[in-house]
């Protein structure tokens, strides 16, 4: 059986979502929520296989969800379900983790067949989309090192940073002080000239999938 969890704050459309999914004899729906805190807190619980995430919600993003679960439960395939096309949260969806981004228009066979193509580790993504994302990213990797005016402290931050670990779980594990971390974290931003910390998020996820064989060496 493959156990999903749905995310998404408009009620009906977890009811029906759930009831297209329910009706599948492989397919069984072990929770929901309509808020990111509640789904932070109830995902881990549950140990889904699939959660399949509204990218919009009205305490934070499905893509910030989809990163904080798969800090703590990297094998969960998320799906991003959302009614727009939006180039910037598809980025940030990718390089949060997330297997696969479809747009609520879909048909409902469509969908069935998406959650079980992220659930056998394979990828999913909306094809009208797809094509400005990998555009951005062969831009991006034209671009200077980002890195170049870091130091060797601040790129170990960036890291843990994009392994999704809190400031306190960073200054733990580099014997910090939170407070220190944070001043860290406030002198990345503005090196890299950002403003989010989930920006500094995907620029670390970016950066390791760009280097393949640096976890082998």
């Amino acid at each position: 059986m493959i156990r999903v969890f749905l995310v998404d704050d408009h009620e009906v459309v977890r009811r029906g979502v759930a009831a297209l999914l329910g009706a599948e004899d492989d397919i069984e729906v072990v929770g929901e929520a309509g808020t990111a805190e509640s789904a932070v807190a109830r995902i881990p619980a549950l140990k889904p296989d699939v959660a399949v995430l509204d990218v919009r919600l009205p305490d934070g993003s499905g893509v910030d969800v989809c990163r904080e679960v798969r800090s703590r439960m990297p094998e969960l395939a998320c799906l991003m379900l959302t009614s727009y096309a939006d180039e910037e949260a598809l980025f940030n969806a990718v390089m949060a983790g997330a297997a696969g981004y479809v747009l609520k228009q879909i048909h409902g066979s469509d969908l069935v067949g998406a959650v079980r193509t992220v659930a056998a580790g394979q990828s999913l993504l909306d094809p009208r989309t797809t094509a400005t994302m990998l555009q951005r990213l062969r831009d991006q990797a034209t671009h200077k090192d980002p890195l170049a005016a870091l130091t060797e402290q601040e790129r170990h931050i960036l890291e843990l940073i994009g392994e999704g670990l809190t400031n306190r779980q960073i200054g733990e594990r580099l014997f910090l002080a939170e407070k220190t971390v944070k001043n860290y974290v406030s002198n990345l931003l503005a090196k890299l000239n950002m403003q989010r910390r989930t920006q500094v998020a995907a620029l670390a996820a970016r950066l390791k999938a760009d280097q393949p064989g640096r976890d082998a060496e």
